[in-house]
């Protein structure tokens, strides 16, 4: 980025950082309100793994389609443009969910969650390079991983909410269910569909807002222009597309993003659903291991990270899936409480993948950074696809066995890393996952 922010000092200065800044926190807990909705929705419309697991494939095919629309609106209109259209879609994605529950409707829910991640797909790609331009350059570093620690506070926000305001506690085994009456059995689906509806009324409403308050701000001349007014930045759109895709080292890095996205979706999204068949917890309990899992995360991120002023990034990274390859075989063959923990212990070694994968494989493009970044984005299509993968894997054998799908994943991130250039990248961009 060559922009800088406009003059200025004091609140008016520091007012669209902090309005840009908080985007961070919004995307985490919707992304980590679907760990507890699977469940929820599995008892609330006696769905099997495979059906539960459709949250995460409608959320993400909401990434993987918009993210290139994103992209382009962010270049003909702003990033200012880009942020308040995310705002909106979130908002009205939330929205859904109160509809969909007085109608009872699963698909309902399925498209509410879709139009959330359209909104969080323009939200991430325009957030991160505009909050480079909201200050000096100098301090552009500083701002962005000062944007990212509201992530995990959002992620655990997330996890909070879904705890304590949508997950009752109150399950019921098949006899008790077949030994109640139809009025009765009913009104416990409605009861336990219409929970959401209060949740997410409230972050509609805070996003909403939130849209209206990034509107009438004042932003830099910067967060409003075309985002590609660069030196030397005279590549069309479309172009630029094809030549990322002829560029093997590049889409091996989409490839192994597709993968890991997968693996950590679907890691979270089974972690209860786990826990409930191994070790028989209630969904309210066992959500209880997913706050565990982001500790792990932050922790692995931080030192991780210490580590790569050290050893190289891609070494790490390699060592790292292989040993999340060991996990998940001990997680299928182990199970019970071992088993568990050994999938959160997964959380510390996945903490550095994404940002990784993401610099290793952008490094070098040039003027074809942002279309590659858009690219990259697109490839968390695979949270979608390999968790409903995850979910048939299960209905036909055992949630345990749903985590070779995962082993598999870490391969490839494996084979990725150790063929990657070893002075791809000195060290990972910080992103959101």
């Amino acid at each position: 980025m060559t922009s800088s922010a406009e003059p200025g000092r004091g609140f008016k200065s520091l007012w669209p950082l902090i309005l840009i800044t908080s985007l961070f926190f919004f995307w985490a807990v919707a992304n980590n309100l679907n760990d507890v909705l699977i469940p929820q929705f599995k008892k609330a419309f006696v769905l099997t793994d495979l059906q539960s697991g459709l949250v995460q494939f409608a959320f993400y095919m909401g990434y993987f389609l918009l993210a290139l629309p994103a992209a382009f609106v962010m270049r003909k209109l702003g990033y200012k443009a880009a942020v308040i259209t995310g705002l909106l879609l979130y908002a009205a994605g939330a929205f859904l969910f109160y509809p969909a529950a007085d109608n009872h409707q699963y698909v309902w829910f399925l498209g509410g969650l879709f139009v959330i991640a359209s909104g969080l797909a323009f939200l991430e790609t325009s957030a991160n390079p505009l909050i480079t331009v909201l200050g000096p350059p100098e301090k552009a570093t500083f701002r962005l991983n000062l944007a990212q620690s509201f992530n995990p506070l959002g992620a655990l926000s997330g996890i909070f909410i879904g705890q304590h305001f949508i997950l009752s506690g109150i399950e019921h085994d098949e006899t008790a269910l077949a030994a109640m009456d139809e009025a009765t059995r009913q009104a416990f689906y409605v009861s336990e569909v219409k929970a959401v509806q209060g949740p997410y009324l409230v972050i509609g409403c805070v996003v909403l807002l939130w849209a209206l308050l990034v509107f009438l701000s004042k932003f830099p001349t910067a967060a409003t222009k075309n985002a590609h007014e660069e030196a030397g930045d005279d590549i069309g759109f479309f172009a630029s597309v094809g030549q990322l895709l002829k560029r093997r080292g590049f889409m091996f890095g989409v490839l192994a993003q597709f993968f890991y996205v997968g693996a950590q979706v679907g890691i979270w999204s089974y972690m209860i659903r786990y826990a409930q068949a191994e070790m028989g917890l209630s969904d309210k309990v066992a959500a209880t291991y997913l706050y565990y899992t982001l500790i792990a995360f932050a922790v692995g991120r931080f030192i991780g990270t210490g580590l790569m002023t050290r050893v190289r990034p891609t070494l790490i990274l390699g060592l790292f899936a292989v040993i999340n390859i060991g996990l998940m075989l001990y997680a299928v063959v182990a199970g019970g409480e071992n088993g568990l923990w050994a999938l959160v212990a997964s959380s510390f070694f996945m903490s550095i993948m994404f940002p990784t994968i993401f610099a290793t494989s952008v490094a070098g493009l040039g003027n074809l950074t942002k279309t590659g970044s858009s690219l990259l984005i697109m490839s968390i299509v695979g949270g979608a696809v390999l968790t409903a993968v995850m979910g048939f894997v299960s209905d036909h054998s055992h949630i345990r066995n749903a985590f070779v799908v995962t082993a598999v994943c870490f391969a490839v991130i494996a084979l990725y890393a150790f063929r990657a250039p070893k002075d791809a990248a000195a060290a990972p961009v910080m992103t959101g996952h």
